[in-house]
């Protein structure tokens, strides 16, 4: 199969672009998701190849922060752990939960997440204690989150990143870091079911996945160098375009709800 260079050269450029956004603050699919689909793909394959430039951007990132020494390692394995394992469970079975449930309920939790760190103060430099021990974190968290990862995925850095901030207590730069290794996980969780059903589509998916590792490590060095000050507004941003993504949808069941209300 051959893809004509001018579309490959688009598509590099889009996930480059991407891949700085989700190292610092996520929701790079608002950007993959659309081009693949506009490229002729269909859903099931864009999702899978979207799967293999997001895992490849959010490993850019996690070796980006974890040079720093912003990783680590002794608590990250288990959440990682628990999130790969979750990632590909959401994918087996994300056939068995109606996506318009999620689509109703996440623009919602999105608009929340940019209402927390908008208006808190709960995004600081430095840690602060643990509400939660790590092995709760691993095994009740950081599952749920890389579960939906694997079986919707639109928010998913934004619910990490709420989770490490309120429940471990992370600042603003190590927060940012572990969110990025857990996403990997759940990612590369994801993805091994679609390339064992043979979906994602690799030469479209490797060259996205070349113009992602290079974005991230443009975004990781720039979440490095302004912390906070860049990660809280652009989380809020973020989280507001993926609700308001998810609510564009005409089949949107929470919009259909809204337009019924104001209907009446």
């Amino acid at each position: 199969m051959s893809f004509d260079p001018e579309l490959l050269l688009t598509l590099f450029a889009v996930a480059a672009v991407a891949g700085a956004f989700d190292a610092i603050a996520g929701g790079g699919g608002l950007l993959t998701v659309p081009a693949l689909l506009l490229a002729g793909l269909d859903p099931v394959a864009a999702l899978a190849t979207n799967k293999l430039q997001g895992a490849i951007s959010s490993i850019s990132s996690t070796t980006a922060f974890a040079r720093r020494g912003l990783i680590d390692w002794r608590t990250a394995w288990p959440v990682a752990i628990g999130a790969a394992i979750a990632g590909l469970a959401g994918a087996l079975c994300a056939s068995l939960l109606s996506p318009r449930v999620l689509a109703a309920l996440v623009p919602l939790l999105l608009i929340v997440i940019a209402l927390y760190f908008g208006f808190s103060r709960g995004l600081k430099a430095h840690d602060a204690p643990a509400k939660l021990p790590l092995i709760a974190f691993s095994v009740g968290i950081a599952p749920v989150i890389g579960f939906y990862d694997g079986i919707f995925g639109p928010g998913a850095g934004a619910f990490y990143m709420v989770a490490f901030v309120t429940l471990m207590g992370y600042g603003a730069l190590r927060a940012t870091a572990h969110t990025k290794l857990a996403n990997a996980a759940s990612n590369v969780g994801a993805l091994s079911l679609f390339v064992f059903k043979g979906a994602v589509i690799w030469p479209l998916g490797l060259t996205m996945a070349a113009g992602a590792f290079i974005g991230a490590q443009v975004g990781s060095r720039l979440a490095i160098r302004f912390g906070a000050k860049l990660i809280r507004p652009l989380l809020v941003v973020m989280s507001c375009l993926m609700a308001v993504k998810l609510l564009s949808d005409a089949q949107n069941p929470l919009r259909q709800l809204l337009a019924g209300l104001l209907g009446q």
